[in-house]
C-alpha cells in the first residue's frame, strides 16, 4: 500500500434538516482494502451516494466537504461520471438482465463491436458483436473470481451466489477501475463461495485498486482488510489498523454498546413431545435450491434450524411448504395434511412466512409500511377492516395504531408508518417483513436468512425478538440461515441440509468439524446427536 487515492474531507450532509452525515474523515489508499461498517441508518449508504454522484444526493441540496481522487478535487454529477474516473460499485441487490448471458450482463454499455458492410453505410451503431473477444473477457473476469460456469450461459434461474460473483466480474472487466466498492458482498454466498470472493478482492488490491468494503460480517472484515472505519449515527467513530482490534471492539463501538451473539438459555422454555409439523419426503422445485426428499420432524415449541451451503436445498423446504415454488410430499401440520401449492392455505393454516426475498416476496416497495404490515391479515383473516353490510372497508385507525406498536417493538427506523417500505435500509426492510408475519399471529413461523445484509446491532434484536417469541409466546419456529453461529445461538436442534436432504441433525453445542463435515456432505453416525 502507497500513495492516498481518494480522500473525504469534512463531509456533511442533511436530509429534509435532518443531518445524517456529519464531518466524515477518510483516505483510502492504492491497494488497501478499507472496511466501512456501521448499522443500518449510520450513514455508508449515503456516503457511497455522495462518491457516486447519486442523483437523489443533488436532488436534496448536495453535500459540504471534499472528495479528492488521485489529489485533484472531484465532484461527480452521475454515477457514469464517477464511473469514467474509475470508480466501480457491486450492489448487495442484483442489478442483471435475466435473458442475457453472462458475458452480455459483464459487457453491458461496454459491447465489443467489428465494422461491416452495413456499419460502414449506416453507422457505428450496426456494428456487430464481438462475440468471441467478449467471452474471452467475460472468461478472464469469471477467472479471477474462481468461476467455472461457462461465459454463454443465461443468468436467469442461476443460484444467487452466482449472481453476485457476475456483478463483481462486470466490474473488474471495466478498464482503468481505480476504487472499487463492495456493498454486502457475502451476504448471499456459501463459505466456500465467500472465501473465493474474498482471495478475488485481495487479489485486486495486490494489482493497486483502492477497496472500500462493506459488510456486516466481522470475521471477514478481519481477515482480509487493512483498516477499518466505524461509522455510528452519522459521525466518525474511529478509523483503526485492522490488526489492531478485534471483532468484539468493532462490534461495541459500532453499536455503542456490547453485542453478544453468544447462546442463551431460558427457563421458560415449553418444549413439548408433540410433532407440530412433519414433513416427509418433500421435493421442491426452487431454482438452485431443489429439495429432493427432505424429511424433518418438528416440536411443538421449539427452535430449530435448517442450516447447509447454498444450493444445497435448504431454502426451497420453507418456499415449498408455503406454495412459492412447485412441491410434492406429504407435510403433517397439527395433525392433518397440509395441501402444498396453496398459499393461503398455509397462511390460513397458522403459519407465516418471512421470505429471504424480501423485494421479490416480502414487501409492496411501493407501499406504506402500513399497508405491507396488515394486507396478508386483511386478504386472509380479514382483520383491519370495518364491516358495512356487504361490503369491508380498511380500519385506518387501528392500522395505524397497530403499525406504530410494531415500529416502536420492531424498532424501525422510519419518517411514519406512512413512509414506503421501497426507501427504508434493508435491516428495517427486514423489519416489516417480521411485522407483517408476527400481525398474522402464527403459531408456526417459517423464517429464511431473517439476518440477511442487516447489522449487528439489527441483527441481534431479530435473533433476540425470535427468542421472545418462543420463550413467551411458545411459538414454533423454523429458522433456515447461512449463518451458522446465529443458529448455534438461538436454535435448539440445526437439521443440515445436503443435495436436497438431511444429512443429519445436530445439536448446537456439537464442534465446528462436525457441521463442516456434515455440511460438506461427510456422514458420520457419531455426528448425529438429537437425530431423529
Amino acid at each position: 500500500m502507497g500513495d492516498i487515492l481518494l480522500t473525504i474531507k469534512n463531509v456533511s450532509k442533511e436530509f429534509y434538516g435532518n443531518q445524517v452525515l456529519k464531518d466524515i474523515n477518510m483516505e483510502i489508499k492504492k491497494g488497501e482494502i478499507h472496511a466501512l461498517i456501521g448499522e443500518n441508518g449510520a450513514g455508508k449508504s449515503t456516503l457511497m451516494n455522495i462518491l457516486f454522484g447519486m442523483p437523489v444526493i443533488h436532488e436534496t441540496g448536495g453535500y459540504q466537504g471534499s472528495i479528492e481522487l488521485d489529489g485533484k478535487e472531484v465532484m461527480f454529477n452521475s454515477p457514469h461520471e464517477a464511473m469514467s474516473h474509475g470508480i466501480g460499485m457491486v450492489h448487495q441487490e442484483f442489478m442483471l438482465i435475466p435473458g442475457f448471458t453472462i458475458t452480455e450482463n459483464i459487457k453491458i454499455n461496454r459491447e465489443l463491436t467489428n465494422p461491416n458492410m452495413v456499419s460502414r453505410i449506416f453507422g457505428k451503431q450496426y456494428e456487430s458483436l464481438d462475440m468471441k473477444r467478449m467471452n474471452s473477457d467475460a472468461r478472464k473476469a469469471l477467472d479471477i473470481m474462481g468461476m467455472s460456469i461457462e461465459e454463454y450461459t443465461l443468468v436467469a434461474g442461476l443460484p444467487v451466489g452466482h449472481m453476485q460473483f457476475i456483478e463483481i466480474a462486470r466490474e473488474i472487466d471495466k478498464t482503468g477501475i481505480k476504487l472499487l466498492v463492495f456493498d454486502e458482498p457475502t451476504a448471499v454466498l456459501t463459505e466456500s463461495e465467500t472465501q473465493n470472493l474474498l482471495a478475488a478482492i485481495q487479489k485486486l488490491a495486490a494489482q493497486g485498486i483502492g477497496i472500500i468494503f462493506i459488510s456486516h460480517r466481522l470475521e471477514e472484515i478481519m481477515q482480509v482488510s487493512h483498516r477499518v472505519t466505524i461509522l455510528r449515527d452519522g459521525e466518525h467513530v474511529v478509523t483503526k489498523d485492522t490488526k489492531d482490534t478485534n471483532v468484539y471492539e468493532i462490534a461495541e463501538l459500532m453499536v455503542g454498546r456490547k453485542v453478544s451473539l453468544d447462546r442463551s438459555g431460558s427457563d421458560s422454555r415449553r418444549i413439548s413431545d408433540e410433532i407440530v409439523l412433519s414433513i416427509k419426503n418433500l421435493e421442491v422445485k426452487m431454482p438452485g435450491e431443489e429439495v429432493k426428499g427432505f424429511d424433518l420432524d418438528v416440536r411443538k415449541g421449539e427452535i430449530i434450524g435448517i442450516g447447509g451451503l447454498a444450493g444445497q436445498g435448504k431454502l426451497g423446504v420453507a418456499n415449498g411448504i408455503m406454495g412459492i415454488f412447485p412441491a410434492r410430499g406429504q407435510v403433517i401440520y397439527e395433525g392433518r395434511p397440509l395441501e402444498l401449492n396453496n398459499p393461503r392455505g398455509a397462511i390460513t393454516a397458522g403459519i407465516s412466512f418471512l421470505s429471504e426475498d424480501r423485494k421479490g416476496v416480502g414487501l409492496l416497495l411501493d407501499e406504506s409500511i402500513e399497508i405491507n404490515t396488515v394486507f396478508t391479515s386483511m386478504q386472509i383473516h380479514k382483520e383491519f377492516l370495518h364491516n358495512l353490510g356487504f361490503i369491508r372497508i380498511m380500519d385506518s385507525q387501528k392500522i395505524r395504531n397497530h403499525t406504530n406498536k410494531m415500529i416502536k417493538d420492531l424498532d424501525i427506523r422510519c419518517t411514519s408508518s406512512l413512509q414506503h417500505a421501497g426507501s427504508l435500509s434493508g435491516g428495517n426492510q427486514q423489519k416489516v417483513c417480521m411485522a407483517r408475519a408476527l400481525t398474522q399471529k402464527p403459531k408456526l413461523l417459517l423464517v429464511s436468512e431473517p439476518t440477511r445484509g442487516i447489522d449487528i446491532g439489527a441483527k441481534k434484536l431479530i435473533l433476540d425478538l425470535l427468542k421472545s417469541l418462543n420463550e413467551e409466546q411458545g411459538m414454533t419456529i423454523v429458522m433456515t440461515s447461512s449463518e451458522l453461529a446465529e443458529l448455534r445461538s438461538i436454535c435448539d436442534r440445526i437439521a443440515i441440509v445436503c443435495d436436497g436432504k438431511v444429512k443429519g441433525i445436530l445439536s448446537p453445542e456439537a464442534s465446528n468439524a462436525e457441521f463442516g463435515l456434515m455440511m460438506s456432505g461427510v456422514h458420520a453416525d457419531s455426528q448425529m446427536g438429537g437425530a431423529e
